[in-house]
């Protein structure tokens, strides 16, 4: 027998490397991201494949158009140069009332969340606010602040304000309450318990309420410039369908949809960076 100790033989079940199963698990990880692209480009290559058959064979192209012309329209939009004004006029709005509804719905939710007698004395206030429906509410602001651009950053910012609101009070409410104490129990200023504790554990909820702010931002701004505007895309889509043109509509609504998914596929990139897995 030999004096050299002999390592003990390991069970076929426990002979995992940890590096193997990274590399297992990142494999499984991008299996599952391109059966997810995949399934998303089929539905959507078959949902075009039956509405350009059914498009003037089971229904008539002047109710649902046809995507080979809305992506015609598209084409000459973008090569006429037609589309850069009304996109650039939206995305202002959205951008504008994002820039101020975000960091004031995040400060009423801290503030509100914080504070147990704030958030007894206006919480109320907000929900009846919230409850409002603000598509009432836009003619009033044309109205008020005219039809230029304050009108449409107004109306965003309503729309946008309850969302982050709401997200980050609640992101407030489940903060583990065992660090607050401890940071009260090492005599930790407000302050440094907003910094150091509470702001950190607001992230994903923040970010959560950015991508469910993005499609109700491009609502707000389509409905004030559906009700009086002299650009951007709901002005575009209003002005198709008082001529009838069901095309140009379903190309604004395109224009929109894509914008959107744009927006929201960058906020994903964000979270995917600054909330730990």
């Amino acid at each position: 027998m030999s004096s050299k100790a002999r390592r003990p033989a390991t069970p076929a079940g426990d002979r995992s490397d940890p590096d193997e199963l990274t590399r297992r698990d990142r494999r499984e990880e991008r299996r599952h991201r391109l059966v997810v692209v995949g399934g998303r480009i089929a539905i959507a290559v078959l949902f075009v494949t039956v509405w350009q058959a059914s498009s003037d064979r089971l229904v008539r192209s002047f109710y649902v158009s046809s995507p080979l012309a809305i992506v015609q329209r598209l084409l000459e939009l973008v090569t006429t140069g037609e589309l850069w004004p009304h996109l650039t006029q939206t995305l202002v709005e959205v951008g504008l009332g994002m820039a101020i509804g975000v960091p004031l719905g995040a400060v009423l939710g801290i503030a509100l969340g914080t504070s147990v007698l704030l958030g007894g004395w206006l919480l109320p206030y907000m929900m009846a606010l919230y409850s409002l429906p603000r598509v009432v509410l836009a003619p009033l602001f044309i109205i008020w602040f005219g039809v230029g651009l304050l009108s449409k950053v107004t109306m965003v910012v309503t729309m946008v304000v309850f969302v982050v609101f709401y997200n980050v009070y609640q992101g407030v409410q489940q903060i583990d309450r065992d660090l607050v104490d401890v940071a009260r129990s090492l005599r930790a200023s407000r302050i440094q318990t907003l910094r150091w504790i509470v702001l950190p554990s607001l992230v994903p909820w923040l970010i959560t309420g950015l991508r469910l702010s993005i499609g109700i931002a491009l609502i707000g701004a389509v409905i004030a410039e559906l009700i009086a505007a002299s650009e951007g895309l709901g002005y575009y889509i209003k002005y198709s369908s008082n001529l009838l043109d069901v095309t140009g509509v379903f190309a604004g609504l395109a224009v929109i949809t894509v914008v959107a998914i744009a927006l929201d596929q960058l906020l994903k990139a964000l979270e995917r960076r600054v909330v730990p897995r």
